[in-house]
């Protein structure tokens, strides 16, 4: 069965092997019908979207042998014909965004039912799925932007899952690297803030979570022009009260 992966540089793998899916053109084409899959897409779109506003005259003429070409890479039963333009039909599974986001899905239910080694495995696996970011050979066509960022999006929830889980099964110490680095990267981020106070202060680092705190505060302040949340600065308050006790 072919499989579709997007959660890295686009590709199309059948039997562990890569499909040969032609050039750029004749790639965007099929990733602009993957990301709409089951959705027919009309002809005239798809040529605004391969060649923008100054499309060549033969471009309705190249569009139907991109396909052809595609037809030949994917099977006649996956690229089809609708009037006035093209679907791609995909079966559930064979789409790795699609089973990355089952899986985490998967892992919250089961969350809510207060297990913690079931979801570690379950987010593990989703996050095993990405290669790279999201569409990455794709990430400055216009068409992409969207779902790039939902992706994103998404794949940072399922990482601050999986960091949930591990703070609740003790494993503070084996975090606080790999969240330094997150915050580094998403300042603004007000759990991967809190996440990385809770593994410094479960570290007995508790002057060191009061100044990811104090730090946090001045970037939303500085660059947003807001305030920390009720969450955060309940989770602020805890440690101080902690560390004054701890002092007495």
């Amino acid at each position: 069965m072919l499989e579709f992966r997007i959660l890295g540089p686009f590709e199309v793998v059948e039997q562990q092997r890569l499909v040969v899916l032609g050039g750029p053109r004749q790639r965007t084409l099929l990733a602009i019908l993957l990301l709409r899959r089951g959705e027919v897409v009309s002809s005239d779109r798809l040529i605004d979207q391969l060649w923008g506003e100054s499309p060549p005259a033969t471009a309705a003429k190249t569009l139907q042998g991109y396909v052809s070409h595609l037809r030949k890479a994917l099977g006649n039963d996956v690229l089809l014909t609708r009037s006035g333009g093209y679907v791609l039909a995909t079966a559930p599974g064979q789409v790795d965004a699609e089973r990355f986001e089952a899986l985490a899905a998967d892992a919250r239910h089961a969350l809510a039912g207060g297990d913690a080694a079931g979801p570690r495995a379950l987010l593990g696996s989703a996050l095993a799925l990405w290669r790279g970011e999201a569409l990455g050979d794709l990430a400055y066509e216009p068409f992409a932007q969207g779902e790039i960022a939902r992706l994103e999006e998404a794949r940072l929830a399922a990482l601050e899952d999986r960091i949930d889980v591990d703070l609740m099964l003790g494993q503070h110490r084996g975090v606080v690297g790999e969240l330094e680095t997150l915050v580094g990267l998403h300042p603004h981020r007000e759990r991967l803030l809190g996440q990385l106070m809770l593994g410094l202060y479960r570290s007995g680092r508790h002057a060191d979570a009061l100044d990811v705190y104090r730090r946090g505060r001045r970037a939303l302040a500085d660059e947003l022009g807001l305030e920390p949340g009720a969450e955060l600065r309940a989770l602020e308050q805890r440690i101080l009260t902690t560390s004054r006790m701890a002092y007495r």
